[in-house]
């Protein structure tokens, strides 16, 4: 079910709600590029019938407002507001990828409503003290991460063409990044449903602009307004061994910081295993 949610500053949020009313309420923060359309599987709800699940769409993407000049912890507010207007009290949190930075600001933004949370392949900070950022990180993130940096008005620019791209080709994206792929990324991608689910959350995330793409990337190479050694709740790290969008060493160091933090590291898996490890991470959240 869509639902239009007004925000305290004049925006509108796009949220999604689906399952259980009266199950476990879970909160699904989408990756970059994406919508809340990608936040998970489309059989998510039969294969764990017990949660009630919610995604929103991050400011600038689809019919979200934009909020120029967000950074990572503004994330909780926003995540506040919808599990209001949906009558949510306490509620866990699973971010995929650039959705985990952001479900990492509700964790330790909103302590006592927000249960546990579980982090996908995500990114650690920027500035991450004696973490070499782009060690392992493939050569397209690399360029996309150190032009967000250097120069935004270059970067938006060149967002916007490649949205204007996908949005007539939902599949471009995994074509330009096909010479990156690993070959634990292959297998998971010949997965028609995952194909399916990373088209929907790109054609409705940049139907109408790049701007949630571009403000998710400036976002994540700025503090991010909190420390995530600060998060008191349960927190569960998955990572693919062979991951080079999120390279482990992101993993490894968010690891060090959260104390206390569940750590899986998966041999033999990529970056878009996490698409199956949602599972995974709903049976620790249960």
């Amino acid at each position: 079910m869509r639902v239009e949610v007004p925000s305290g500053d004049d925006r509108k949020l796009i949220a999604e709600e689906w399952g259980d009313p009266a199950g476990l309420p879970v909160l699904l923060h989408h990756g970059t590029p994406g919508s809340r359309l990608g936040a998970a599987l489309r059989d998510v709800s039969e294969q764990h019938p017990q949660f009630r699940f919610v995604a929103y769409d991050r400011p600038g993407y689809g019919d979200s407002d934009r909020s120029p000049g967000r950074r990572v912890a503004d994330a909780a507010a926003d995540a506040a507001t919808v599990a209001d207007a949906l009558g949510v009290g306490s509620f866990a949190v699973v971010g995929r990828s650039g959705g985990g930075p952001h479900a990492l600001a509700c964790a330790a933004l909103l302590p006592g409503r927000v249960t546990a949370a579980a982090v996908l392949v995500g990114l650690a900070p920027r500035d991450a003290a004696g973490l070499d950022w782009f060690a392992g990180m493939t050569p397209y993130n690399v360029a996309h991460h150190s032009l967000a940096a250097r120069d935004p008005e270059a970067l938006e620019h060149e967002l916007d063409l490649r949205a204007e791209v996908i949005r007539r080709d939902p599949g471009r994206l995994l074509q330009d990044l096909r010479a990156d792929l690993t070959e634990a990324d292959e297998r998971v991608l010949a997965d028609a449903r995952v194909r399916q689910a990373i088209a929907d959350s790109h054609c409705e995330g940049l139907r109408s602009s790049a701007h949630g793409w571009l403000d998710d990337s400036l976002a994540f190479c700025r503090p991010w307004g909190f420390e995530p050694g600060a998060i008191a709740c349960p927190v569960m790290l998955w990572h693919g061994a062979e991951d080079v969008f999120s390279p482990t060493g992101h993993f490894h160091w968010l690891a060090a910081q959260i104390p206390g933090s569940t750590r899986v590291l998966a041999p033999g898996a990529g970056h878009f295993a996490a698409q199956y490890a949602l599972s995974e991470a709903l049976d620790w959240l249960r």
